[in-house]
């Protein structure tokens, strides 16, 4: 809602190697957001395994086109967005996965964490395509990882997206995602509970 808001940070813990933060967006005097970060220094590991590969997403230019439809929410067309696994939202298609290849119409001219959650919260929830006909949904919770340090990518380039619905029912959805480069480096995990009204 647009109008003045306030952000409360509160540190909530700061060790040797991990600091944990909370952050509200206060918007007459209700918590309109409510945000937990933790941020974790590298340290030495015998433990290394390899990101998960995404399937195979072809190409950007054999994908369906995010329509511009009036229920897309607004900051969604400023994105390009290529879907080659699962279908348009309301489309009825019932793929338990769903992604493609995203980039910003207008690259930024850095590449950062903010471009990054962007990329990610641009994709509507995996649950859509399920639906035949638009219905509410919104975020329950959403937890972002970024798998650090960035890549060296240009913002230009396109990044590669998929989600996996975990389990839904009686109005509920539990989807994992995941972020890659062009090249299939991991950038960035994503968990999402998503109420569905339908």
């Amino acid at each position: 809602v647009a109008g003045p808001a306030t952000v409360k940070r509160t540190l909530l813990r700061q060790g040797k190697s991990v600091t944990q933060m909370r952050a509200e967006l206060v918007q007459d005097g209700q918590v309109v957001v409510s945000a937990l970060a933790s941020f974790g220094a590298a340290r030495p590991s015998i433990i290394k395994q390899s990101a998960v590969k995404h399937v195979n997403l072809g190409q950007p230019e054999d994908g369906l086109v995010m329509p511009n439809i009036e229920v897309v929410p607004e900051f969604v067309k400023h994105f390009d967005m290529s879907i080659t696994i699962g279908g348009l939202p309301f489309s009825g298609h019932r793929s338990r996965s769903f992604g493609g290849w995203v980039r910003l119409k207008q690259a930024p001219l850095g590449l950062n964490e903010a471009y990054i959650a962007a990329l990610v919260d641009a994709w509507p929830p995996a649950l859509l395509p399920h639906l035949v006909q638009p219905a509410p949904a919104s975020s329950l919770t959403w937890t972002l990882e970024f798998i650090e340090p960035l890549p060296q990518a240009s913002a230009a380039d396109w990044w590669q997206y998929q989600a996996d619905i975990e389990y839904a029912a009686d109005g509920y959805g539990y989807c994992a995602a995941r972020l890659c480069d062009a090249e299939g480096k991991l950038v960035a995990i994503s968990r999402q509970t998503v109420t569905v009204f339908a």
